[in-house]
């Protein structure tokens, strides 16, 4: 096993001594980086490179910053992998903002962002696509020259990108989504989920996959009790390591929610800017926070490293910062001593200490297996298996693990609610096995109440059960984002649409930037009748997630109930290509008049097995706004019988009001425990 200081390799000379030279580059392109920094130093230029001249001990983003400071130029290897590189844009942000002469080593033909097309516009441009040799002479000249005060040559053409595809920023594969306000505000963000079943096994069905923010949220003030936990980065060697790092940020998230007085953005909302390049009052807005934390981890083997660092939106300030040299052991300590420090640093009089807390397992290769299912579950297209896969090796490891049996319970709730995973008994008992053996461990465990509910209400359609089991969880301390949702999600489907509207508002500021909250929010004012207000909800989403699914399909709906079917079918025809693509025009184009049209889209609609296993209850909808009762029944039984979420709506559904007064409508809501 590795010491700990085997973290970090020794430093030669003077860290913080000026340097020539800093170079910026992205991980991937380490090898390079090496190459030049040899053949720069080789010539006598001096250059500052991280992570060898950073200090042993000392604090990572720190000494990062302290080098910028120092050196007289940027020296920037520009690659596809350092465009998408949130690093290394920071770096070039903070240089541009020292008044640091910027040099741009170009590797290939990648297209720039706004962002680094703005910072890098008078920067002199190195053409390397034929190699470094052929680009060592002019750099190191243009360095001498800038070190020297001697006068610049004429600038050189910036290398042309003819190879590159002209490629709108919003679809560019590692495009920054938010910007500093300087610069273009346009680009991809890869929409994250949760690994809630909201936020998981039903959204990755429906989710956004890119998605380009509007401005940010409008937020009313700034509350001072306020921190937002970013992203830990990777520093590990080998940056196999980010399911640990965003696994420890995770866990400082939960920490922190539970600290009276402190609001703390939930995960969704603070990994929106994971790998983003963003100043710290873009995210003070966007989030509404007065404080963020970000750090580090570099992990090798069991020795852990990890640099912390609090800061205040305000004004930049560096708050509090702290390096912890520790063994995976005792990982979930220095969560606790983080979270005793940010609240010690924010200096608060009324704020709440965090509260004492178990370590979840004290196998520490039990809570590696739990971080990398967490980790499969949110990025990996079909995650299940690997997830199953995973917890199943936790829990063997430590049967006492219970929030890994937990987790084990929402995966096969996700599997389910996404239907990718069934059937209903198969993934019904094997999630309750888990979350009652999770009970059985911790029976004060509030999510393990949260995720028996939604078994209730998303499997059994059982609301009393799920509220019940809500009311546990709430008695167990401050309500959590994923509660207020399911709460919301129930009182509108009963039809308590202020109660509804109000808990969706509370579930967005904590989790604001999570677009589920805005588009049931806008469900609700449907629902409510509040028609302009659920038009301007679900447009706020619909701006900052253009490929969100079902934002259009319900904006058409609001359309219908306004007697508006020509702006309806507009609405209709801009949702994403998929299944509410197609069930969304023939309810228009029936109001229009216009049922030959309607009949062949149907016709399609009932000939595709992706339509009809997953939107029975849209198709259902269809036929009661022909006034088709028959036809209206029979797709309402078949949503029911394939437990389609849209059943949730039934007993309040502005269309099938006509429906109300049938005897198979009360028989329905009976099996639904809605009678």
């Amino acid at each position: 096993m590795q010491s700990d200081d085997a973290l970090i390799p020794p430093v030669e000379g003077n860290a913080g001594a000026s340097r020539d030279a800093f170079l910026s580059y992205a991980s991937r392109d380490a090898q390079v980086a090496e190459r030049l920094c040899r053949d720069l130093e080789a010539g006598g230029i001096t250059v500052w490179m991280a992570p060898r001249d950073v200090p042993a001990g000392a604090n990572y983003a720190d000494a990062i910053v302290r080098a910028l400071n120092g050196c007289r130029t940027l020296v920037v290897v520009l690659s596809a992998h350092s465009v998408a590189s949130a690093h290394v844009g920071k770096e070039i942000e903070r240089a541009s903002s020292k008044r640091r002469p910027i040099l741009a080593v170009r590797l290939d033909d990648v297209a720039l962002t706004p962002a680094l097309e703005y910072f890098l516009s008078e920067s002199q441009w190195i053409d390397a696509r034929s190699g470094l040799p052929t680009a060592l002479p002019k750099l190191t000249d243009g360095i001498r020259r800038i070190t020297s005060g001697a006068p610049p040559p004429p600038p050189i053409p910036r290398a042309p990108a003819a190879a590159a595809p002209a490629v709108p920023v919003a679809a560019a594969p590692g495009g920054n989504s938010r910007m500093p306000l300087l610069a273009i505000a346009a680009a991809t963000i890869v929409a994250l989920g949760s690994w809630y079943a909201w936020r998981g096994g039903f959204l990755r069905q429906h989710a956004p996959t890119e998605a380009t923010p509007a401005q940010s949220p409008v937020v009313a003030g700034v509350k001072q009790k306020s921190i937002a936990v970013l992203p830990f980065e990777d520093l590990s060697e080998k940056k196999d390591q980010e399911y640990f790092s965003d696994g420890l940020s995770e866990e400082l998230i939960d920490l922190l929610g539970k600290v009276p007085g402190l609001r703390v953005p939930a995960r969704t909302s603070s990994f929106y800017f994971k790998g983003k390049q963003a100043t710290l009052a873009e995210i003070g807005k966007a989030l509404n926070v007065s404080h963020v934390l970000e750090g580090s981890v570099r992990k090798s083997g069991k020795a852990l490293r990890i640099t912390t660092e609090l800061v205040s939106v305000n004004d930049d300030t560096r708050v509090w910062s702290e390096t912890y040299d520790r063994q995976l052991d005792d990982v979930f300590k220095v969560q606790d001593d983080i979270a005793n420090s940010v609240v010690t640093a924010l200096k608060v009089s009324m704020l709440g200490e965090p509260s004492p807390r178990a370590a979840p397992t004290a196998n520490s290769d039990a809570y590696l297996h739990f971080l990398l299912a967490r980790e499969a579950m949110l990025t990996e297209a079909d995650g299940f298996r690997q997830a199953d896969s995973e917890l199943h090796k936790a829990v063997e490891l430590d049967p006492s693990f219970a929030l890994a049996w937990v987790t084990l319970g929402t995966l096969h709730i996700n599997g389910f609610v996404g239907g990718s995973y069934g059937p209903y008994e198969v993934a019904r008992r094997q999630a309750m096995e888990a979350l009652q053996r999770a009970l059985a461990l911790s029976p004060t465990l509030e999510l393990a109440h949260v995720e028996q509910a939604r078994v209730f209400f998303q499997m059994d359609f059982n609301t009393p059960a799920a509220q019940e089991e809500l009311r546990r969880a709430a008695a167990l301390g401050p309500v959590g984002s994923q509660a207020l949702w399911l709460m919301g999600y129930i009182a509108n489907s009963e039809g308590r649409f202020d109660e509804s509207i109000a808990l969706h508002l509370k579930a967005r500021d904590a989790d604001p930037l999570f677009y589920d909250n805005y588009r049931q929010l806008g469900n609700a004012y449907y629902r409510a009748g509040r028609y302009e207000e659920a038009v301007t909800a679900l447009s706020e989403v619909s701006q900052r997630f253009p490929l969100a699914s079902t934002v259009h399909y319900r904006i058409g709906l609001v359309r219908l109930a306004q007697h508006r079917p020509q702006e309806a079918l507009t609405e209709f025809n801009l949702e994403p290509a998929g299944v509410f693509k197609q069930i969304g025009p023939p309810l228009a184009l029936d109001a229009l008049g216009r049922g030959g049209e309607s009949e062949q889209i149907m016709g399609a609609v009932l000939a595709s097995p992706a339509a009809t296993d997953a939107a029975a209850y849209q198709i259902a909808l269809i036929y009661a706004n022909r006034g088709d009762a028959d036809g209206a029944f029979h797709w309402l039984q078949r949503a029911l019988d394939q437990r389609d979420a849209g059943m949730h709506w039934m007993k309040f559904d502005p269309l099938l009001k006509g429906l109300r007064s049938d005897a198979r409508f009360q028989a329905l809501l009976v099996k639904m425990h809605q009678a």
